[in-house]
């Protein structure tokens, strides 16, 4: 718990922050005068000036920060306070401070998903299971151990990218073209034609219904017992079980049922060691277990092993691939949110800070890989959210800039920008309680 509310103060604290610093900096940049940047919001615990009259603080409540500017000038300011205040700066000066914070998120999601592909990640190879008979993916012939190279042209190097790029034809429909190396080695082609799924936190997993699903993982030799039928048959630790008698890529589960049920009976194992593929026989040894009845025991400790691979690009590539990540990330966000709009995909999906919460501390507990990918992903929730153009948000006075710009530098009258505040306001605390409501459905559900 206590590691739960840690990661989740960290998240969002270092997140807004980064928000507000995308507001400061740019500012600063247009000569604006800020007077206080503050790291957290509540009472203040610390404070310092700095020597652009600044107060930096450190306040009571870590849940973000926030930057406070001289919107404008008193009566009797002198012209160098005037030039300062926030809106006596020109229309696009004032549009580039209000976008900075947005985009000062996208940037960072951009460096940890540049961070990672540099600093490297071990995810799953894309090696398939056997799909459902009445499935997609069985019906153009997708078989069991075929590994999936490239989605529509775009190579693929692990299941997580595959995922993500089946993820936008899976729930709009449409037609995907899979490259695929079966387990002998040969590389084909298919062509999938997906009807759209709908996606919702309740519902199937798309791909699953698709027919495309990661690989159960292998049986893998551990610790083998001295003198046991696994030593005798030449097992050792770290052979990979690829069949089991008739049984091929058997599952942990499949693999010690099929020893249990074959006491004293001889069964041929296909292995794999290193580079090499071998066949051995080993006959189980018959036990009595607690229930009474007979069981095969080959004493062997077998693990469940998944096959990773290290994906690990150089620095221009990584960052290539950090922006292209963040690019696709906000594309399909706001597609997403257009659907919700019209009905084709569930609200369910709108999520709180309950469930934020919950996922912060669960990749914590993961390790810094998965955190720094949570942070990304929450970065570009941030930035893209702010971007509405609704009242209130970021893109709410974007809106109102824009509506300016149209009008020949004529601000929006007072009245205009009241009510649209209002709306805004009900908008924001309208989405606020969606997300608390499916937030606390999730959790006594």
């Amino acid at each position: 718990m206590l590691l739960t509310l840690f990661a989740f103060a960290l998240a969002l604290g270092l997140l807004v922050t980064f928000h507000e610093l995308g507001h400061y900096w740019v500012a600063r940049w247009c000569g604006v005068r800020i007077l206080r940047f503050s790291v957290g919001f509540g009472p203040i615990l610390a404070r310092r000036l700095d020597r652009r009259g600044t107060e930096w603080a450190l306040s009571a409540i870590p849940l973000g920060g926030y930057v406070k500017m001289l919107d404008d000038a008193p009566e009797q300011a002198d012209p160098a306070t005037r030039a300062a205040a926030f809106n006596g700066k020109p229309l696009a000066q004032r549009a580039a401070v209000v976008l900075a914070g947005p985009a000062a998120n996208l940037i960072l999601a951009a460096i940890l998903y540049a961070m990672l592909s540099l600093w490297g990640v071990h995810e799953p190879v894309a090696v398939l299971a056997q799909p459902p008979a009445a499935s997609v993916a069985a019906q153009v012939g997708v078989q069991a151990g075929d590994t999936v190279l490239a989605v529509d042209g775009r190579a693929v190097a692990s299941w997580n990218q595959a995922r993500w790029q089946l993820l936008e034809p899976l729930t709009s429909g449409g037609a995907v073209t899979l490259t695929l190396r079966a387990a002998q080695g040969a590389e084909r082609s298919l062509r999938l034609d997906l009807p759209a799924q709908a996606l919702s936190p309740d519902g199937p997993d798309p791909l699953r219904a698709a027919g495309l699903v990661l690989q159960a993982p292998q049986p893998r030799v551990g610790a083998v017992s001295p003198g046991g039928a696994a030593q005798q048959a030449g097992l050792l630790s770290g052979d990979r079980i690829l069949a089991v008698g008739a049984q091929a890529q058997p599952s942990v589960q499949g693999f010690v049922q099929t020893i249990q049920a074959h006491a004293g009976q001889p069964l041929v194992l296909t292995i794999e060691r290193g580079a090499a593929q071998i066949r051995l026989q080993v006959v189980p040894a018959a036990v009595t277990a607690d229930d009474g009845t007979t069981q095969g025991r080959i004493g062997a400790l077998i693990e469940a092993y998944q096959p990773q691979t290290l994906v690990r690009l150089g620095p221009l590539d990584s960052l290539w691939a950090g922006v292209r990540r963040t690019w696709d990330t906000s594309a399909f966000t706001l597609r997403m949110m257009g659907r919700m709009v019209v009905g084709a995909v569930s609200w369910r999906n709108v999520s709180g800070p309950v469930t934020i919460a919950e996922v912060a501390g669960q990749t914590a507990r993961v390790g810094l890989e998965a955190y720094l990918s949570f942070l990304a992903l929450i970065s570009i929730s941030i930035g893209i959210l702010n971007l509405l153009p609704i009242p209130m948000l970021d893109g709410g006075h974007l809106l109102f800039y824009l509506l300016e710009a149209l009008r020949g530098g004529r601000p929006v009258s007072e009245r205009v920008r009241d009510a649209g505040l209002r709306i805004g306001m009900s908008l924001v605390f309208g989405l606020m309680f969606l997300a608390l409501f499916n937030d606390f459905s999730r959790l006594f559900r």
